[in-house]
């Protein structure tokens, strides 16, 4: 069974987030660890810290997961907007890091019309610049299925494995499978014949050693569209039966499975999608 969750809101203290997620019953959690629109943020102050880690203590949502910033394009052919991207992750890496928070989802960028053998080298220099900066640290910087729009690195399992082979201390990345993402990549899902042949190329490419978390988000477009837009689950091109397949993998028992669908102010959208999902973990594969 995956521990499941959502992403929550920052706004008012990071430790509000944890907040939110226990409101709903989440059981893990994501969130920002910075404003996302913006690429800096003041150090994090002894008091923030305390907060979010008594917060973390008193809810028991494990683990908690951060996203990196939208902005971030670690992939860039612009060497100003690459090392502003690097020292932005640098940056993000760090406040993980002071917060305890194991995971650190990055999307792998888009190489603007460099093509995708540049855009992966320069997504590998990057990452092996960051790891260079945070030596010794125990965050695990993940890197995102993506759905293929436009220029963006990741439609392929096998584009993650060469960004990551091509990275000094490889060893230090992990992967979030989205299954909106995976899906509008062009993966099929749905079948029990589609869902085991899409997690076999993923074993094949990247090993499941490396998944540390999944995305669980219905999509607004169909197979293969290579677009990016997250529905509630089973109101999309995926239905119900992928979650289903994935809520009864035994391969995937205790990972986080963190909700980024549209939910408004009272968040009762993660209350259903939650119920939706713990329905389906009850129910015969």
């Amino acid at each position: 069974m995956l521990r499941l969750g959502a992403h929550e809101s920052i706004a008012g203290g990071l430790h509000r987030a944890l907040e939110r997620a226990a409101s709903v019953g989440c059981e893990s959690m994501q969130m920002w660890v910075k404003s996302s629109r913006q690429w800096t943020a003041p150090p994090l102050e002894e008091a923030e810290i305390a907060a979010f880690k008594a917060a973390e203590a008193e809810t028991d949502i494990r683990p908690v997961v951060a996203h990196a910033a939208y902005l971030i394009n670690i992939a860039s052919p612009k060497s100003g907007l690459r090392k502003r991207s690097v020292a932005s992750l640098i940056a993000e890496a760090t406040r993980c890091e002071q917060l305890g928070i194991p995971y650190l989802v990055l999307h792998p960028g888009a190489h603007t019309g460099a093509g995708v053998d540049e855009g992966i080298r320069l997504a590998a220099l990057s990452l092996s610049e960051v790891h260079a900066a945070t030596e010794g640290f125990h965050l695990t910087i993940l890197l995102e299925t993506m759905a293929g729009q436009g220029t963006v690195l990741g439609r392929t399992f096998e584009e993650l494995r060469a960004i990551i082979e091509a990275t000094a201390q490889g060893e230090r990345l992990g992967v979030c499978f989205d299954t909106c993402h995976v899906f509008a990549a062009g993966y099929e899902l749905r079948t029990p014949e589609g869902y085991e042949a899409t997690m076999e190329a993923f074993a094949a490419a990247l090993g499941f050693e490396r998944l540390k978390v999944i995305h669980l988000n219905d999509s607004r477009h169909p197979l293969g569209s290579h677009k990016d837009r997250h529905e509630h689950i089973g109101h999309g091109y995926l239905g119900e039966a992928p979650f289903r397949h994935l809520l009864h993998d035994a391969r995937l028992d205790g990972l986080p499975g963190i909700l980024e669908t549209p939910k408004s102010a009272d968040l009762h959208e993660d209350r259903e999608n939650l119920a939706t999902l713990r329905r389906l973990a009850k129910e015969a594969r």
